[in-house]
């Protein structure tokens, strides 16, 4: 049976009290305290049923700048900490997830409307960063460098940066920080965080978790100062703080290619740095040999999980003549016939979109690409039994003759718009052909094909898959894109170093001083 909205409201209150969120932070409790600049509070509601699960506290000017400058002084002791030690810390926060990992996987699913094991998914998401973060405690290495100077040794070191501001979205509304924080924290760096006002709950959970593995860090002797972790909800303006404060040299942010052109130049303008991961309109291409069950299963997944709200969800597909006809039929099948409902019931796959917005959006788009002669399957709103403030919709499938209008727009939500092509450098152009460049695939068993793509003048994206879809990324590569999806990189690989400066150092152990290049200068 369907959830109903008084038992989504009175077990997310039961999950928020079992994480330990202070009652004061949401209207449940006493809500001792509002913003202290607009006195407002944040609906935060579930797209599952439409309804408001309860309100929570906006932050305002005061408390943010408290917040922010007690980052600050806890920076200024956590970088001196041993690297391995801050390892510890992320290792312990790692076990407090995991004997979480059911109940705020529920809460992901709840507020972000995912189906179960993709909140599952999430957390463990979380889990693994914190893995592999216990791991790059004790490699955040730099290099020995040769020098031209004899009895001369020339390094490079890595030495934390300071307060790292992250801005999430709210379709990863945990795991995107955890990303960008067990890094940050492992090296050095305090953390805060504002994330999507679409998801408040989350992070409160999150926050409160974060602060028992703190306790027990600091029970084993372990020097964790308070404002280590430190959390911001509200809208706009709170981002903006986060973004002009002098004493927050980087600022993570994900979220739409609009917001990045907001944050960038800002961040800019005082040279701050910025990690951003923006919009994607990601394509796939199936050529001729490909394996089509398995190119089946990759695309279903990629343009219709999460309900087509992932930074990497498939956006584009571009299917060989050969294989059109037989090939499009089958896909158009899997999208009429998905299960699309209550995300909480074991049986979806597809849940809700996140709000009204996000609906009117993917309408806008829907009719933009019929107006442009697409042909439109899918794409209706499903009844869910919820009410008129839950959005499902059964996903949508374009065909179309040409990349123009809204193909080459990130929309998100889960339309696939679908293309022939014959030749494979054109499809290779088309490809390539849109402002974005976060992630695509290509599924091909012709290894000239396969190594093309992934060579200089295939995919110009951040991530390129053969054989498997754009979407659904493990922590161990860099996460991230070109273009305007912002260049930035999170997560695994050496994505470390954007969170540390580097300092070159030079020592000279001989009783000599020759200078480099030759140089003479002679007192």
């Amino acid at each position: 049976m369907p959830a109903t909205p008084t038992s989504l409201i009175a077990e997310t209150l039961s999950l928020l009290d079992r994480f330990g969120v202070d009652k004061d932070r949401h209207l449940a409790g006493t809500l001792t305290s509002r913003s202290p600049v607009t006195g407002e509070t944040l609906a935060a509601r579930s797209p599952v049923t439409g309804e408001t699960l309860t309100q929570v506290r906006e932050a305002g000017a005061v408390e943010a700048a408290q917040v922010i400058d007690q980052a600050h002084q806890a920076f200024l002791q956590w970088r001196l900490v041993p690297a391995p030690r801050r390892g510890e810390l992320l290792r312990l926060f790692g076990e407090v997830l995991r004997s979480h990992k059911a109940a705020l996987g529920r809460l992901v699913s709840i507020e972000a409307g995912k189906i179960i094991s993709e909140g599952l998914g999430e957390v463990q998401e979380m889990i693994d960063i914190c893995d592999f973060a216990v791991g790059l405690s004790r490699q955040l290495h730099g290099l020995t460098i040769a020098t031209e100077r004899a009895e001369h040794r020339m390094m490079e070191t890595w030495h934390p940066l300071g307060v790292t501001g992250i801005i999430s979205a709210f379709n990863f509304p945990v795991a995107v920080w955890a990303w960008n924080a067990a890094l940050a924290l492992v090296a050095g760096n305090a953390v805060v965080w504002k994330p999507s006002e679409k998801t408040p709950l989350t992070a409160l959970a999150v926050d409160a978790l974060f602060a028992r593995a703190m306790e027990r860090f600091r029970a084993d002797g372990g020097t964790a100062p308070e404002g280590l972790s430190g959390l911001l909800i509200g809208g706009r303006a709170v981002g903006e703080m986060l973004v002009d404060h002098r004493h927050v040299p980087l600022v993570s942010a994900t979220g739409s290619t609009a917001m990045g052109r907001a944050v960038g130049p800002r961040l800019a303008s005082r040279f701050a740095r910025a990690i951003l991961e923006l919009g994607g309109n990601n394509a796939a291409i199936v050529a001729p040999t490909a394996d089509l069950d398995l190119a089946l299963r990759g695309i279903a997944f990629a343009a219709m999980g999460t309900a087509g709200q992932r930074c990497t969800s498939l956006r584009r597909l571009f299917i060989h003549d050969s294989l059109y006809d037989s090939f499009v039929p089958r896909l158009k099948q899997a999208y009429a016939t998905v299960p699309v409902g209550n995300p909480l019931v074991e049986s979806s796959l597809v849940g809700p979109l996140i709000d009204r917005q996000a609906f009117e959006a993917q309408q806008a788009a829907l009719a933009d690409a019929v107006a442009a002669g697409g042909v439109l399957s899918g794409g209706g709103r499903v009844e869910s039994g919820f009410g008129p403030d839950a959005y499902y919709v059964r996903p949508a499938l374009v065909e179309i003759a040409g990349q123009h209008g809204p193909v080459e727009k990130e929309t998100f939500a889960p339309i696939l718009y679908v293309m022939r092509y014959s030749d494979f450098d054109a499809a290779l152009t088309q490809h390539n052909a849109v402002p974005q460049g976060l992630s695509s695939s290509i599924f091909t068993n012709d290894i000239r094909e396969a190594e093309t793509f992934l060579s200089v003048r295939g995919s110009d994206c951040g991530i390129a898959n053969v054989n498997i879809g754009p979407s659904g990324a493990e922590i161990g590569g860099a996460f991230g894109g070109e273009k305007e999806t912002g260049g930035g990189r999170e997560s695994g690989s050496d994505a470390w170093k954007a969170y540390m400066r580097r300092a070159t150092n030079t020592v000279n152990y001989g009783r000599t001083l020759p200078l480099a290049q030759g140089v003479r200068f002679d007192i």
